[in-house]
């Protein structure tokens, strides 16, 4: 497995992240591990989480993604980089969830706790709090890089202006900085080309892309008219709705149908094209792969070592060019 550094610093990170927002919900803690091991052979040593996992669960399954991992981690956390989140609410009070200083600082104590671990060494913002100002949540971090709880910092789901607010106020406050943004990047959702990639390129933001697969519909084994699979990421809890409305639509339905012949004509399912054409962005480090079964990784490591052509590129990116603009009117 190639490794690429994150962003402007030191730290090297396997080119492909595992994401685990599956573990604990969608899949047991036994299918978990089998994940994580088949990741580890496979050569990926940078793992992605959050507080706020599992994927369609509530306050009561939340932190179990993160007390897996932090059991299947002992004995070998200083094999692996390991990033995790905050921004959801852990608690009933409105003091539980967002970018205070307060709830940061709970936050990390917690994720601490759960991943059986003395350090984070990617902690993230797993969303934008319009309610905190953003010098605050800048300062609380900066805190926690001081303190080693936190090695570097970044953010999820944040618009270009906000990420470029964040790392200006960082540098004229003498703060650290976020090395890091992750967002949503796949063959059907490519704005970030427009803006946030390029800035990420000149100031040295690495970029940790989520959704490669586009939530499974890039697969190609859904099929329109029919009701989404039980126990997929379109039928999953307080997340079924947002995945739907993101990608369940015969616009997208019509692309994967194109999609299809260039996949079966490079010799490689769709998966593994998919993940190939984020990974020949120069401006992505690493996308974020993820599974409910073991198996369901070959796709995406193979992905890792195939060679995509500059002319299936091309073609990649007039098929899919209109994704670039936003949402067409459907």
């Amino acid at each position: 497995m190639d490794h690429a550094r994150l962003g402007r610093t030191g730290l090297q990170v396997s080119k492909l992240c595992l994401g685990t927002m599956t573990f604990g919900l969608q899949c047991d803690e036994p299918t978990s591990v089998a994940i994580l091991d088949r990741a580890a052979e496979g050569g990926i040593d940078f793992i992605d989480t959050s507080d706020a996992y599992p994927l369609g669960g509530d306050l009561t399954t939340q932190g179990r993604t993160e007390e897996i991992l932090g059991r299947w981690l002992q004995g070998r956390r200083d094999r692996f980089v390991l990033a995790t989140k905050c921004f959801g609410p852990t608690g009933p009070s409105p003091f539980d969830a967002g970018n205070s200083r307060r709830h940061i600082f709970d936050a990390i104590d917690a994720s601490l706790h759960r991943l059986q671990t003395d350090y984070i060494d990617l902690y993230q913002l797993h969303g934008f709090d319009p309610a905190t100002p953003i010098d605050e949540t800048l300062g609380a971090l900066d805190d926690l890089v001081r303190q080693g709880k936190v090695r570097y910092i970044g953010c999820s789901n944040f618009l270009t202006y906000q990420l470029v607010r964040a790392i200006g106020r960082s540098e004229t406050l003498g703060l650290a900085r976020f090395d890091s943004v992750q967002p949503r990047y796949n063959l059907l959702f490519r704005q970030i080309e427009r803006e946030m990639l390029p800035f990420c390129g000149e100031e040295g933001v690495g970029v940790i892309s989520y959704n490669p697969i586009a939530g499974g519909l890039l697969s190609g084994k859904h099929h329109r008219g029919a009701s989404p699979p039980e126990g997929t990421r379109f039928t999953l809890g307080n997340a079924a709705q947002m995945y739907q409305s993101r990608y369940w639509h015969d616009r997208e339905f019509d692309t994967v149908d194109q999609l299809l012949p260039l996949a079966k004509e490079a010799g490689v399912s769709l998966v593994t094209l998919s993940v190939a054409w984020v990974l020949a962005n120069k401006a992505i480090t690493a996308p974020i792969i993820g599974a409910s079964r073991p198996d369901q990784l070959a796709s995406s490591l193979e992905a890792a070592e195939f060679m995509l052509e500059d002319d299936l590129k091309r073609r990649l990116d007039e098929l899919t060019h209109e994704y670039r603009m936003g949402d067409a009117p459907r």
